[in-house]
């Protein structure tokens, strides 16, 4: 439990950093509440003299007056209550901007390796679904806190002023209440934080299921889904349940605390232990029962304020991952295309309760700039983990990796990949049109240079049969498109890149063979002067590749060109000759 309160002391001051700039607007806001709590607490007050000057004593005066005081004090009410929540309100969305704000820059700047570990769904849950808790916290739920808390400690004034004593009864009750509003605190935060998490698990089954909607309906898994959707969400559920229990079993403990504080109150009372006036008498218990109200909003609010510093404190968790490493200083203005590998050794991290997966092993590889080199093996053997360390997607474990001699590790991460182009097997395309999916990342490009790649892609044809050509919006991933037409967009972005290293991972294996044949008369003609390191299992591509490397188990055990490889009748020739084997 200290470590939950140590915990909470941290979210909240960083919170208040977040708030810190906003301060003007927050002290107005706090002001504002101020004047509110206390126009409430000075109604109350109000029954005194009500009742003894003007009921009792009949003073015209007052009572001429007192119309004029309400109209005057729910004025300046309505004005303090419209500027707090205003204020208030607009603290919660502008911090749920930057929030927001903070959390996409991260997700763009960090590691490969995060998203790794990390599922989309439940980061996905994080940006909408936590960060909106933070909203409503910062917005609602901390107006009412601050408002009724002001309230509270006004009507306490209103008490003390009328009687010192009657009011010692409520401080006695205080402590109970304090010590039960906390224990409440901790279990609402543990509440939420389950739920929150079960959130982000229901949000990537819900993500999957949608992705995935053919594979579940061919393979007949609507039933596994479901059951998986189902197991979740009733868990989610349960806890959902246990915290409206603890908040409805907190309302009527703390009122029925209050109740026994009146009771003993009115007993000393009318036992002439306190003498008071009628006016004072009812404006203390009026002050009693108007304490009731914002205590139960307190014990109500606090749910929902520990469900947004448990969201907090998730996002939190987020923003504190480190950035892509990024320690290079050199840049270079032009590259040859010279490519080594020297002793380069790495492994994946182990996934929960398993081992760490190596993959590559000391492995050493030297290739001359403007040749195109395909790798080749089983599954497995590293050859994509070869390119991923290339574009310093992960770092090497041991050993390095040079471009033009220089070690890419001394590079600037911007400048490196300045120099590289790739196309993979799993095409990424974004819900944009052709044209700013063929030019996406490399700023000013002219229409005519986009045109100029498509057909080079072989992909001008189909574009222009587009119902809008290279204005046509093709929807998620290019769902709008098949397989072979988003290889072609891919390829098209790769070439206008025009970088000095191309990686072609599986690039055409989505590609009929006339598609690949055009494709690969395009690329051969882009491929001059230029290092290209291929990824492939069909044989027209691995045989016009100027060198081949055969790679097993993360180790290099072949290298040559097709004929000289088919001649040693090894592991090349083995995989040539296996029916699927390359």
């Amino acid at each position: 439990m200290k470590m939950t309160t140590e915990k909470s002391m941290s979210v909240f001051k960083r919170l208040i950093h977040y708030v810190r700039p906003l301060w003007p607007v927050f002290l107005a806001a706090m002001l504002a509440n101020i004047i509110f709590a206390g126009v409430d607490s000075y109604a109350t007050y109000l029954f005194k003299p009500l009742l003894d000057k003007g009921f009792i004593a009949k003073d015209l005066h007052f009572l001429s007056l007192f119309p004029l005081i309400i109209i005057g004090l729910f004025l300046v009410r309505g004005v303090a209550s419209f500027l707090g929540t205003y204020a208030l309100g607009w603290i919660g969305a502008r911090l749920v901007f930057q929030l927001r704000t903070d959390l996409f820059n991260k997700f763009i700047e960090v590691p490969a390796a995060f998203f790794d570990r990390n599922n989309s769904g439940k980061l996905l849950s994080k940006f909408t679904f936590n960060v909106d808790q933070v909203s409503y916290t910062t917005g609602q739920s901390f107006s009412v806190l601050v408002q009724q808390s002001f309230f509270v400690l006004g009507l306490l004034v209103v008490m003390i002023s009328v009687s010192w004593k009657l009011s010692l009864i409520v401080f006695l009750v205080i402590p109970v209440l304090a010590l039960l509003i906390r224990y409440v605190s901790r279990r609402f935060r543990m509440l939420a934080s389950r739920i929150q998490e079960t959130m982000g698990d229901l949000n990537h089954i819900v993500e999957e299921s949608l992705a995935g909607q053919k594979e579940v309906k061919i393979f007949g898994a609507q039933g596994y889904q479901r059951k998986l959707f189902m197991n979740f969400a009733s868990y989610n559920f349960k806890q959902s349940i246990k915290m409206t229990i603890t908040g409805a079993a907190n309302t009527p403990v703390i009122q029925f605390l209050a109740a026994l504080s009146l009771a003993l109150i009115v007993f000393i009372t009318f036992h002439r232990t306190v003498s008071l006036s009628a006016g004072s008498f009812i404006t203390f218990v009026a002050a009693m029962l108007a304490i009731l109200r914002p205590l139960k909003q307190l014990t109500q609010v606090n749910s929902d304020i520990a469900r947004g510093l448990s969201a907090i404190e998730s996002l939190f968790e987020v923003l504190d991952e480190p950035v892509e490493t990024d320690q290079g200083t050199e840049i270079l203005n032009t590259v040859r295309g010279d490519i080594g590998f020297e002793k380069v050794s790495f492994s994946y991290p182990a996934a929960e309760g398993g081992d760490e997966v190596e993959v590559l092993k000391d492995f050493s590889l030297n290739l001359s700039a403007g040749k195109s080199v395909a790798f080749v093996g089983k599954s497995g053997a590293g050859k994509s983990t070869l390119m991923h360390l290339l574009a310093r997607f992960y770092a090497p474990a041991q050993g390095r990796i040079l471009i033009d001699g220089m070690d890419i590790q001394h590079l600037k991460l911007s400048n490196l990949r300045t120099h590289l182009a790739v196309v993979s097997q799993h095409v990424v395309l974004f819900d944009d049109t052709v044209l700013r999916n063929i030019s996406f990342g490399m700023g000013s490009v002219t229409e005519a240079e986009v045109i100029q790649a498509a057909k080079a892609a072989n992909a001008w044809d189909f574009i222009q049969a587009l119902p809008a050509g290279l204005d046509t919006k093709i929807g998620q991933n290019g769902m709008g498109l098949s397989g072979g037409q988003r290889q072609r967009l891919a390829i098209a972005r790769a070439i206008l890149k025009n970088a000095p290293i191309l990686i072609l991972d599986e690039a055409t294996s989505a590609l009929d063979n006339e598609s690949e044949r055009l494709i690969q008369s395009s690329l051969e003609a882009f491929k001059k002067d230029r290092t290209t390191l291929i990824i492939a299992h069909r044989l027209s591509t691995i045989e016009k590749a100027d060198w081949i490397v055969v790679m097993e188990q993360g180790k290099l055990v072949e290298q040559g060109d097709h004929a000289s490889l088919m001649k040693q009748k090894g592991a090349y020739f083995r995989l040539h000759q296996e029916p699927g084997g390359l």
